[in-house]
């Protein structure tokens, strides 16, 4: 596809001390409609890049004073954009050697002294053209990042203002299936209540995921590091899926010693084990157990402490374990009881890990079982 240019738009600094190359350089130029600006030497052209900022430099390589290969090398060296203009040399050099220097000190072409009038438009256009290539390049990734910025802000409207009234809702029907059983309503009724509470979960769940996902990426989510225990923080979220795993008939157990004590964000780590226990259920079978491990001494990481949420579930294909976290390929997929899930929290569990200073693994066989493991750091991490 072509793209007509308009040159009118674009500026051109000339520099020569030879005036009646100058003349003819502006006088070509112009003819073409390009603004032109003139500096008869290295320094004036210095200097006036300070107060005029043109999208193409013609530069001669000899003249008194600093030389073009000089001044080619202080324009690299000046803050952006105007160490990115590009640079035409003019020279009557011919060696081989020249143009390497010319190239090494930062020039983007040359055109040899006498020029013809062809030669010279077609190369200045051509710089032109690739001036023009990047400034709509950078116009549209501008444009890119400001939707994205903005879908980014609805989104994360939209999940905290649906979160809290959700989070009433979660708590009542928390609260009511506590105090009823079967045997009080009714089988039928029972099992759809549960089921409304059990969907109230999960959907709190995306939500929260939706909301610090969002945040995270906008780089709006801080971790607050501090020292917190391990151990009842696993034990208590483990209590919220309690009713959720007996509606499958699932067992989780807990493995833990009495106190362990981890450096990081407590509510990051608060959301990874609700995400892993989430997944455990959902792709566990009924009447599975899952078993959430947590280690205060692990040999090959003396300074950590692990986590690790095993199910005994349908498992992943080698297939499905290569594209889990990347964010490109990863896909949700459907847990024993055809429940649904939205993809964004193993991408939240490893993004949470990563930013506390641990890292997130798993292992994974087809029909048998999965896996995950995290690891956070004990104290206070030492920076060099």
């Amino acid at each position: 596809m072509t793209v007509d240019i308009c040159h009118s738009e674009y500026k051109i600094l000339v520099v020569d001390d030879q005036l009646s190359n100058v003349l003819l350089l502006d006088a070509f130029l112009t003819k073409e409609h390009y603004q032109v600006i003139i500096a008869s030497n290295g320094n004036e052209a210095i200097e006036k890049l300070k107060t005029a900022q043109p999208d193409l430099i013609l530069l001669d390589v000899l003249m008194p004073g600093i030389d073009g290969y000089e001044v080619t090398r202080q324009i690299r060296e000046m803050p952006s954009p105007i160490n990115e203009i590009p640079i035409i040399f003019l020279t009557a050099l011919s060696d081989s050697s020249e143009v390497v220097k010319g190239f090494k000190a930062g020039g983007n072409d040359f055109i040899k002294k006498p020029f013809s009038l062809e030669e010279l438009i077609m190369r200045v256009n051509h710089q032109i053209s690739l001036v023009e290539a990047r400034n709509t390049i950078l116009k549209q990734t501008k444009e890119l990042k400001n939707i994205i910025r903005a879908r980014d802000k609805m989104y994360s409207v939209i999940a905290h203002d649906l979160r809290s009234p959700l989070a009433y809702l979660k708590m009542m029907l928390n609260a009511i299936i506590l105090s009823f059983t079967s045997e009080k309503i009714g089988p039928e009724y029972y099992k759809m209540l549960s089921l409304a509470n059990k969907s109230t979960e999960e959907m709190f769940i995306l939500l929260d995921n939706l909301l610090k996902w969002t945040k995270s990426q906008t780089g709006r989510l801080n971790v607050v590091y501090q020292s917190s225990d391990l151990a009842p923080l696993a034990k208590g979220v483990s209590q919220i899926f309690e009713k959720l795993a007996d509606l499958k008939q699932i067992k989780i157990r807990i493995i833990s010693p009495e106190s362990c004590t981890f450096y990081g964000d407590k509510d990051m780590m608060k959301s990874v084990l609700r995400n892993l226990l989430s997944n455990a259920v959902k792709f566990t079978n009924p009447g599975g157990e899952i078993v959430v491990t947590v280690e205060d001494h692990v040999p090959e990481e003396e300074d950590k402490v692990r986590v690790s949420v095993r199910d005994n579930g349908c498992g992943m294909s080698l297939e499905s374990q290569k594209n889990l976290f990347n964010i490109e390929t990863h896909a949700s997929t459907f847990g024993t009881n055809n429940e649904e899930g939205s993809g964004l929290g193993l991408l939240l569990c490893n993004d949470f890990v990563t930013k506390n200073g641990g890292r997130m693994w798993f292992t994974s066989k087809l029909d048998e079982g999965s896996t995950f493991f995290f690891t956070i750091p004990k104290k206070k991490q030492q920076v060099d």
